[in-house]
This record gives structure tokens, C-alpha cells and sequence, in this order.
């Protein structure tokens, strides 16, 4: 393998080179999928291939791209694991009527009119307690896309409120692995982390809260709705045993979860509980589970609608996703080995001017990453590892730092239906990330707030030193 001093040798490609890829990019995604309607897998692959080219041509050994490529979709194992788990949780937890219930009590329980304030509110108190938008989204959001499609509300409207809660909660909570990945990078505390994000993540949340509740007033169901709700609460007795012992199981996991177990041990013995709570309640026979777990839950009944919402499931349904984020970790893998994406960056510090620029700089580097990357974590880690050093020069607290990692990177991975975020999202709520990323309003607001708060310099804080070097000179 190519080492590191010989690839340090090689220097930063020129700008215009870099962005070669990019615009690659750029240009097959819009083709195939905004002209033809295709799928994005092949313009990512595409685009890896010029990428591996460019770098080729920039002199890097082809053992070095692989290697490193290699090692990118390493880091998205986890997440794919994840990913093929809650594909096969969804799909037991349906057929043992988990899903269905908490669809039946949400029909039954929740106005129209506070639907969506409510949907984000909750998935928000889940994810806070959780610290896993995936996990809330999987679980509970699949519920709450069931009951908003019930009750005749537009589903990317409902998937916006649900992404919004879910990130919300993933964003603050000290269980989140973003929320920790943050400040270990910028080399900060925890729970100071936590602290100093409040200024940039309330606000943009009860805006969120607020707006849905504003859109909520004019969504009230008329006598064909509520004939419609009472029609689908109907055909779920019908066909499922609705008894409150199913609640056991999601409680239990979310128990796991919050007891800091791990999510795939979690979301596995909530697998095995839901195939028990499908065989002793609905039924269900081993063949009957496997083929669920393997393809989902085939259901039959009067209704197309709810046919539809209660048979996206299985571990099948979660290759098309899988596949997206192999090739998207593949095109950030080669980016990053050519060192394409460090150029890229450098070029914007260039431009940086002062303090507010520095950070600036940082919050648009990590929505980049998370265009080009295609990954929360590298979004997060890339710009960490590389403004830090400059963060300490210009003598401002870490912490603010950390608060604009998150700010960028966390938050706007949702959005992009190519990044591993916005594909999982797009796979357990069954809308594309372009459809709900307009509605998802606090993930579009925290990047704005976070803008306001560094050219305004309010709860930009300097370190102790500098302070004392500016009062020294002011002095003088």
C-alpha cells in the first residue's frame, strides 16, 4: 500500500480538478433521475469511476483507492446491519400487530388537527430517550406514517414532521452517536456540547412545532374522512388481535436502548419478540414468519390503502437502499483518498475571513461532505479533524466548534436522498427524501439559525487567553 508520506507527497490536487467528480456527479444524477426518473445507483458508480480516474491520472496507486474505498463502506456496516434488521422488524412487527395497534390507537385518539405537532413532539420524546433517529423513524415513525396516510394527510408532509422530531432528538441526546462523535472530534465535553447546542436546536424546533401546528388548523376530517378512519379501524380488528399486550415489546426495546444495549442486539430481540407475539396472538406459523422476515407481510383486505402501508416491509426491501449507500461510501472513499475533498476544503478557507468566516466555513464544509460523501459521520469527522487546529489558532472555545459540526452535518444528512440518512428514511417511511425535505422544517432551519448566531457572534464564545489578549491590546 501506497503510505501516507507518499501520498502527502503528491500535494493537494488543483481545485478545478477536484471538482471534475463532482460535477460528474452532478450532471448523471440530474439526468437520470430528475430527466429519465431512474435511480441514482448508477450515476454514484458512475461518478466513483471518474473519481478513481482523476486519482489515477493525480498519481495515487490503485492499491491505495481500493484500499481506502474498502475501508469507507467498512464504516457503513453497521448502518446497513441496521438497516436489514429493522427492514425484517418492521415486517414481524406488523404481522404480530404492533404496528396495527399503535396505528389503531393513533386513529382512534389523535385529531387531525394536532397530528403533525403531535408526530414530531413524540418522535422527538423517543428519539431524545433513544438517542437514535434510525431506531424512532423504523419504529415509531412507521406507525405514525400508517395513521397520517389514515387519516388522509399527505405523506411527505407526515414524513417531515416525523424526520424533523426524530432529529431533533438524535441532535440533543447524550446517547445519540453523533451527539458524542461531536465533541470527541472537536475535543470538547459532553454535556458542555449538549449545553451550547440549545441555542441553535430549540428555536428551530418550536418553529417546527409551530409551523405544523399552523398547517394542522386546516387539516380537519370531513364526514367522508372520518367514514374512511372508522372503515380502517374497522378492517384492523377485522384482521388483527389488537391487544394492549403488544405494547410489552416496543417497550421493552426501547428499554434496551435507553439501558445504552447496543441497536442491533436491541432491535434483534425485538425480531424474536415480535415473531413470538405473531405466532401466540395472530396466529402466525414459522413458515408464514420466515417468508415475512425474508419479503414482508402481504396484506389483503377491502382497503389498497391500507394494503400499502402495512406491506412495505422485510429484508428485502431494504436492498435497494443497501446498494445506494455501498456505492455512495465507495464515491466518499475514493474522494477522500485522492484527497479531492481536502482540496475542496482548503479552497474554502481560503476565502475564510476571521472568526466568522472560519466557522462559516466549517458549516457549509459538513453539508458538502454530506452532498459529496455521502455520509453523517464523515460529514462530521472530515471538517473536525480539519478546521480544529485553525479553531485554536484563532483562540475560539471548542465548543462552538463541536455545536457547528452538528449543526451542518447531523442535521441536513436527511435531506439527501443519496447520503446514507436520507435513503434509510426514504426506506421505512416509504416517501423520497425529496418529496419530504421541504416539510422537514427544523432540519432546514438549524443550519440558518446556526448562520445567524456566527455572523451575529451571540454565544460565539472565545477561550480565556484570547479574551485576555484582546483586553491587552485594547489596553494598550
Amino acid at each position: 500500500m501506497e503510505n501516507s508520506d507518499s501520498a502527502a507527497s503528491l500535494g493537494l490536487p488543483p481545485l478545478p480538478i477536484a471538482l471534475i467528480p463532482v460535477v460528474a456527479l452532478i450532471a448523471l444524477l440530474s439526468v437520470n433521475v430528475i430527466v429519465f426518473g431512474g435511480d441514482p445507483h448508477i450515476p454514484l458508480l458512475l461518478a466513483s469511476v471518474v473519481a478513481a480516474s482523476t486519482a489515477l491520472l493525480l498519481g495515487y496507486k490503485w492499491t491505495t483507492l481500493e484500499e481506502r474505498l474498502v475501508e469507507s463502506v467498512m464504516v457503513a456496516i453497521k448502518p446497513i446491519l441496521i438497516l436489514l434488521t429493522v427492514g425484517v422488524l418492521i415486517g414481524l412487527w406488523i404481522q404480530a400487530g404492533i404496528v396495527p395497534l399503535l396505528i389503531y390507537y393513533g386513529l382512534l385518539f389523535i385529531s387531525p388537527s394536532v397530528f403533525l405537532p403531535t408526530a414530531c413532539l413524540l418522535c422527538a420524546i423517543v428519539s431524545l430517550s433513544i438517542g437514535s433517529s434510525w431506531s424512532t423513524a423504523g419504529t415509531v415513525g412507521v406507525a405514525l406514517m400508517a395513521i397520517g396516510g389514515g387519516m388522509g394527510i399527505p405523506l411527505p408532509l407526515v414524513a417531515g414532521a416525523v424526520v424533523s422530531g426524530a432529529y431533533f432528538g438524535d441532535k440533543m441526546s447524550p446517547l445519540s452517536e453523533t451527539t458524542n462523535l461531536s465533541p470527541a472530534v472537536a475535543g470538547t465535553e459532553l454535556f458542555t456540547h449538549i449545553r451550547h447546542m440549545v441555542y441553535s436546536t430549540l428555536p428551530p424546533f418550536v418553529l417546527a412545532l409551530t409551523i405544523y401546528a399552523v398547517i394542522g388548523f386546516g387539516l380537519h376530517a370531513d364526514g367522508a374522512a372520518l367514514a374512511d378512519i372508522d372503515a380502517l379501524i374497522a378492517l384492523l380488528q377485522d384482521h388483527f388481535n389488537l391487544t394492549p399486550l403488544l405494547l410489552i415489546v416496543p417497550t421493552v426495546v426501547f428499554g434496551m436502548v435507553m439501558m445504552k444495549v447496543d441497536a442491533l442486539p436491541s432491535l434483534m430481540v425485538g425480531c424474536i419478540a415480535g415473531g413470538l407475539c405473531a405466532w401466540i396472538f395472530q396466529g402466525a406459523s414459522f413458515q408464514e414468519l420466515l417468508v415475512t422476515a425474508q419479503v414482508g407481510l402481504s396484506l389483503e383486505t377491502p382497503s389498497p390503502e391500507l394494503n400499502e402501508l402495512l406491506s412495505r416491509s422485510g429484508l428485502e426491501s431494504m436492498y435497494w437502499t443497501v446498494g445506494l449507500i455501498i456505492l455512495a461510501m465507495v464515491f466518499g472513499g475514493i474522494m477522500e483518498a485522492g484527497r479531492m475533498l481536502e482540496s475542496m476544503s482548503a479552497a474554502v478557507l481560503k476565502v475564510a475571513r476571521g472568526q466568522k468566516g472560519l466557522l462559516f466555513s466549517v458549516l457549509c464544509s459538513c453539508i458538502g461532505i454530506n452532498l459529496l460523501a455521502s455520509d453523517q459521520y464523515l460529514s462530521i469527522v472530515i471538517p473536525g479533524r480539519m478546521y480544529r487546529p485553525m479553531v485554536d489558532e484563532m483562540g475560539l472555545e471548542r465548543k462552538n466548534l463541536s455545536r457547528v459540526l452538528e449543526d451542518g452535518g447531523t442535521v441536513s444528512s436527511p435531506l439527501i436522498f443519496w447520503n446514507t440518512c436520507g435513503a434509510y428514511m426514504a426506506s421505512v417511511l416509504g416517501v423520497s427524501a425529496m418529496a419530504y425535505a421541504p416539510y422537514a422544517f427544523f432540519n432546514l432551519a438549524v443550519p440558518v439559525m446556526s448562520s445567524i448566531l456566527i455572523f451575529t457572534g451571540w454565544t460565539i464564545h472565545k477561550t480565556p487567553a484570547a479574551i485576555a489578549l484582546e483586553e491587552e491590546e485594547e489596553a494598550a
